[in-house]
This record gives structure tokens, C-alpha cells and sequence, in this order.
């Protein structure tokens, strides 16, 4: 068997799996998974806008705040498989997928895979949170910079990640301007979830520019405290002038996100 047969037989396999109802309900159910972590995020950075919690407006926060109530563990074992069956599914679509030809058919698949490392990682902080073996984002990302900082050339590769994410951000705001988001979905969802939608993307996108831009500092100033993930990058926005307003307004955007994620959940092409 030649490696062209091979390519074609994990292609064939990919889209058999790609297709699958189990791999498609549980997509569905990650895209869920995801409306309800950015509502919880949404939430905890409103009370930080306005000094009610200092818990960390992220991931890690959001998924304690779940874990801490009655029904908290047994969800999150929910929203961990949700986000599996989304990993599984946009690794499928990166191998067996059909993405066109040229560059925008490997820019496609990347995504696809990148986003299947999104989803495993969050399926895994999900996971270690369920089992009270939970960290905060913000020191995994603060000791992960540290341990590149010390590489050869760790303040060059910082940069880099530094500035793909102010990439994915910028990335995010233009799909929301442009409202190319409602390209993913089979139907028009209704006005509700595009202006959800809208808001989403852009406050996403600003807060990732930020996360973005604290990862460049940090390669700048060899100082891994600076990249403090999502919760950072919140936190800076209201020790800005008028900050709790502008972290009030992009907590609602974000909150627009969870909201448009559960429509994606509904409408999204799988």
C-alpha cells in the first residue's frame, strides 16, 4: 500500500467518523459546553467590574464556580465529554473534511486541528476541576511562558504565540463586524442570536487582542507574570480609566457569546 492509499484511507476514515451521529450529538453538545462556560465567565467578570468577587474571570474560574454547586460534578463529566466529542469532530473536519484546494484549504484544516487542541485542553481542565485536582489558567499560562522563557530563543517564540493570538483576536472582531460567524450555521438563526453573535466575536476578540498583547510584553520584558491568560486580560481591563464600564461592556459581550453558542449548538454545521 503506497502513502497515497494510506492518506486516503485515514481520509475515508476521518469522514466516516466525522459523520457519525454519536461524534455530531456530542459536537452539538460541546458547542453547548462552551455558551455555558462563557456565560459563567461573563458573570464572574461583572463582579470583578464592579469589586463583588476576585475570583479569575476564565475557564478555571468559571468551571470551580460550577464544580461548587450541588449539580456541579456531575455537569461538569457532561461538558467534558462535550468538549471530547467537539475535539473529535474538528479533527475529523481537519483530516476528512472538505476544505477546497490552495492556501484557504490548509489554513482551513489548521484551524480545524488547532481547534481540537482548544477543546482537548479545555476537556481536560473540565476533567482535573471534576476531580478537585483544578489549577487557576492564569498560573498554568504565567508557569507555561516561564518554562518557554527558559528555552533558546524563548523570548522570540513568546512574541510569536503573543502575537497568534492578537491574530485570532483581530480574526474574531472581523468575524463579528462582518457577521461571517453565520456562515458556520445550516439556517438563519433569527436576530436574537446574530446580535449575539456580533457582540460575542468582537468583545471575544478585543479580550484575546489583550491576552495577545500581555504575551508580547512578557516576551519583551523576559517577565512570565505578565501572560496571565483570559483572567489577566480581563483584570487589566478595569484598572483602566473607567475600566469597570469597559469590563462591563465586554463581560456582556461575552455573555452574547455563550448565548450565541448555544444557537450553534442548534444551528451549527455538523
Amino acid at each position: 500500500m503506497g502513502a497515497e492509499d494510506v492518506v486516503q484511507k485515514a481520509q475515508r476514515g476521518a469522514r466516516d467518523a466525522n459523520d457519525h451521529p454519536v461524534v455530531r450529538a456530542a459536537a452539538r453538545v460541546g458547542y453547548a459546553a462552551s455558551g455555558l462556560i462563557h456565560l459563567l465567565i461573563a458573570w464572574l467578570a461583572l463582579q470583578i467590574a464592579f469589586g463583588a468577587s476576585r475570583v479569575a474571570a476564565d475557564q478555571s474560574g468559571a468551571l470551580t464556580m460550577l464544580a461548587d454547586q450541588p449539580w456541579g460534578k456531575p455537569l461538569l463529566w457532561v461538558l467534558v465529554a462535550g468538549f471530547v466529542g467537539l475535539a473529535l469532530w474538528q479533527l475529523t473536519e481537519s483530516v476528512g473534511g472538505w476544505h477546497g484546494s490552495g492556501k484557504e484549504a490548509v489554513f482551513s484544516r489548521v484551524k480545524a486541528a488547532a481547534k481540537a487542541i482548544v477543546y482537548l485542553a479545555l476537556a481536560w481542565t473540565a476533567a482535573a476541576v471534576a476531580r478537585g485536582r483544578g489549577t487557576s489558567s492564569s498560573k498554568q499560562s504565567v508557569e507555561t511562558t516561564q518554562d518557554i522563557l527558559r528555552l533558546p530563543g524563548g523570548m522570540v517564540l513568546v512574541g510569536l504565540i503573543g502575537l497568534v493570538v492578537v491574530g485570532v483576536g483581530v480574526y474574531h472582531v472581523v468575524k463579528g463586524a462582518r457577521r461571517s460567524f453565520l456562515d458556520d450555521l445550516v439556517q438563519d438563526p433569527g436576530d436574537v442570536a446574530e446580535y449575539a453573535g456580533i457582540m460575542g466575536y468582537v468583545a471575544k476578540g478585543i479580550a484575546l487582542v489583550i491576552v495577545g498583547g500581555l504575551f508580547a510584553l512578557a516576551a519583551v520584558s523576559k517577565d512570565a507574570s505578565e501572560s496571565t491568560g483570559m483572567g489577566g486580560a480581563l483584570t487589566w481591563i478595569v484598572k483602566q480609566p473607567f475600566g469597570p464600564w469597559l469590563l462591563g461592556a465586554v463581560a456582556v459581550g461575552i455573555a452574547g457569546y455563550g448565548v450565541y453558542s448555544f444557537f450553534r449548538a442548534r444551528y451549527t454545521q455538523v
